[in-house]
């Protein structure tokens, strides 16, 4: 919205913006390729994308375990993230949990996609 705010401290925007984006998109990135690569075997079943009661729909239209790794693969980044920004004190977080940080995107692509696999491998895609 104000993108002239982002960029007038640079520190603002590659340490905090740009490290707290890619901690989201990292654990998207790991899950999407764990199903793609890993899970479904580069095949894709594109027909059933579109069925109301296709091999995708899962529960009420959202996958439960992509939600869980999403979390998990957020979750080592928190509290550096918190410590970024101020929101808690430095003291109040083991040193090692706040330079995770740092790393986001690998950390949170690589809790994401080990959680994802481990998970389809207790409870398996059914495909048709």
């Amino acid at each position: 919205m104000m993108p002239w705010k982002l960029v007038a401290d640079p520190t603002g925007y590659i340490f905090t913006w740009l490290i707290a984006y890619s901690a989201l998109l990292g654990p998207i990135g790991g899950i999407l390729i764990a199903d793609y690569f890993v899970c479904r075997r580069c095949k894709l079943n594109v027909p059933a994308l579109y069925q109301p009661n296709g091999e995708f729909r899962f529960t009420g239209g959202f996958s439960i375990l992509a939600l869980v790794a999403l979390a998990l693969g957020v979750a080592p980044s928190l509290p550096g993230f918190l410590v970024n920004i101020n929101a808690i004190s430095a003291d109040s977080v083991p040193l090692f949990l706040a330079h995770l940080y740092n790393y986001a995107w690998f950390i949170g692509f690589a809790v994401a996609f080990i959680v994802y696999v481990a998970g389809r491998k207790l409870a398996p895609i059914r495909q048709k």
